[in-house]
């Protein structure tokens, strides 16, 4: 009888997600249609193997100001404390504060597609947080500051050659404020991280990228902790307007 066996476990998890990408860019031929399988793939991944106290959606994101985002391609979102704003026939509106990270969801990765994430997630990045202190028997935790949002690219190829190397590290450091990146998966080649300490970049190759690249995100996620309560009241002044 055949043991079990993990490396081939993850590896088989890699195999499937790079399979899906390659599918889904070989057989769908309107660029909008692509698109949208590219994105779904990553959805499902993070929807399957993410904790349940996180959820994943194609979305915009609001504050309570009224200021919206642009549309991201992958939202990881609180659904253990956060209410929606807004969701229906697939169209949702999360509230800024119940947001860990954004993405976006490309068939390759270069200079141009690099630029447009950093700028679609610089939207959410400006958006006003409230953040309520926190009741217990006793009398309450002062309001705890709104977590740093986590950005990132996830794609199947890369344009540049080597696939990850000078010219991806210089694209990365052109934004290293509100439009960062702190993880990027080529699931064909590998992942790059952000590390938070010395705010450099590490490029992981890697052949497992996908599988490799979840362990990461969710060992970030993990160190995000919770996002702080939202004053839902805040939202609710609108309804006057």
């Amino acid at each position: 009888m055949e043991k079990w066996s993990l490396p081939k476990i993850l590896e088989a998890l890699h195999d499937d997600i790079q399979g899906k990408l390659t599918t889904v860019r070989g057989a769908f031929a309107h660029p909008g249609t692509k698109g949208d399988g590219s994105e779904n793939v990553w959805l499902e991944l993070f929807n399957t193997y993410l904790p349940k106290r996180y959820e994943a959606a194609k979305g915009h994101v609001v504050d309570s100001k009224g200021n919206f985002s642009d549309q991201l391609d992958v939202v990881v979102f609180d659904r253990q404390y956060s209410p929606f704003v807004f969701n229906y026939e697939g169209q949702i509106v999360i509230p800024a504060e119940s947001v860990y990270a954004v993405f976006e969801a490309k068939q390759t990765l270069n200079k141009e597609m690099v630029s447009y994430a950093q700028s679609k997630i610089t939207t959410v990045r400006k958006l006003y947080r409230t953040s309520l202190p926190i009741p217990y028997a006793d009398g309450e935790y002062p309001a705890k500051p709104p977590i740093a949002i986590l950005g990132g690219i996830l794609t199947l190829e890369s344009d540049w050659k080597p696939p990850l190397g000078a010219p991806l590290l210089k694209q990365l450091n052109s934004n290293l404020q509100q439009g960062c990146l702190n993880l990027g998966c080529v699931a064909a080649h590998g992942y790059f991280s952000l590390d938070k300490k010395s705010n450099q970049y590490t490029l992981h190759q890697n052949h497992k990228a996908a599988t490799t690249f979840l362990f990461k995100l969710i060992a970030e996620l993990q160190f995000s902790g919770t996002v702080p309560m939202i004053d839902i009241e805040s939202y609710s002044k609108w309804l006057d307007k």
